[in-house]
């Protein structure tokens, strides 16, 4: 695979800092884990200074998450993902998902945090089609050229790659150009999905959505965007959405008729799946 193409920018890769805030282990204080630091739980307790709610931003991206693997593994006969930017484990990870449908569904995790490598090596031990790679996910060629993923995931048969939660952490502003490395990488009847961060651009969640965004952006963690539709909708490139698009992620084939209104932080949140014909 040529490597022509420019480098695209990304975060300094962390370590196993107290001192640091972590993306991984940020997502896990918003997900009320243990796996985090002081430092971590202070980017939440920024982030919730704004919006008391701020925690649903994690779980409406996790359960995004759930549903699309039950579909993608029911429905489509995909048997490979790519799952990028990982985080740490928690309940109903992608390859627990996928693999109770399809248990001969390979999973190839991608991630840099020192933490969630140490804890997804413990957790994937025993489990010989579930492997997880270090990796910047926000530069395509180091993920696609590494060993492991060509090894385990092959690249003739359709594969489900996943920016669930991630791209709102990337700091360029070509997201695009770098997606359509990933897209332009996988083979016919693959299927991408994503779930970002929205600035809903409406009277009611625009100021909520600013204002979350200053949170994390001037944090110990720096990053966090809030993109409009537009934007987001251009990182899936010229695939073929499935129904019904791009919407919060709440409204992605939810389980059950909606008995409570949504949160005004889960208005600030959409997912959606494509596919490459």
């Amino acid at each position: 695979m040529s490597q022509s193409s420019a480098a695209y920018p990304s975060a300094v890769p962390v370590g196993v800092d107290t001192t640091r805030a972590s993306i991984a282990r940020v997502y896990d204080a918003f997900l009320n884990g243990k796996d985090n630091f002081e430092v971590d739980r202070e980017v939440l307790a920024r982030v919730q200074s704004v919006a008391p709610q701020a925690t649903d931003l994690a779980w409406a991206n996790r359960d995004f998450l759930i549903r699309v693997c039950r579909f993608l593994a029911k429905q489509t006969g995909v048997e490979q993902y790519l799952d990028l930017g990982s985080g740490l484990p928690t309940a109903e990870n992608t390859h627990q998902v996928v693999q109770r449908i399809r248990p001969e569904s390979r999973v190839v995790y991608v991630d840099n945090d020192p933490m969630v490598l140490a804890h997804a090596r413990a957790l994937l031990e025993e489990n010989p089609d579930t492997s997880i790679v270090t990796a910047d996910i926000f530069q395509p060629f180091e993920v696609l050229e590494n060993k492991v993923v060509r090894s385990e995931l092959d690249f003739d048969r359709p594969i489900a790659l996943f920016q669930i939660g991630t791209i709102h952490h990337y700091l360029g502003e070509d997201g695009a150009a770098m997606m359509q490395t990933y897209i332009d990488a996988l083979p016919s009847g693959s299927y991408v999905a994503i779930a970002h961060f929205l600035d809903p651009q409406t009277p009611e969640f625009t100021e909520l959505a600013q204002k979350m965004e200053d949170k994390f952006v001037h944090s110990p963690m720096g990053s966090g965007r809030f993109r409009t539709f537009d934007e987001i909708q251009a990182f899936f490139g010229d695939l073929e959405m499935v129904e019904p698009g791009l919407v919060l992620c709440d409204d992605w084939w939810p389980d059950g008729p909606r008995l409570e209104p949504l949160s005004p932080v889960r208005n600030c949140i959409v997912g959606g799946v494509g596919r490459k014909r």
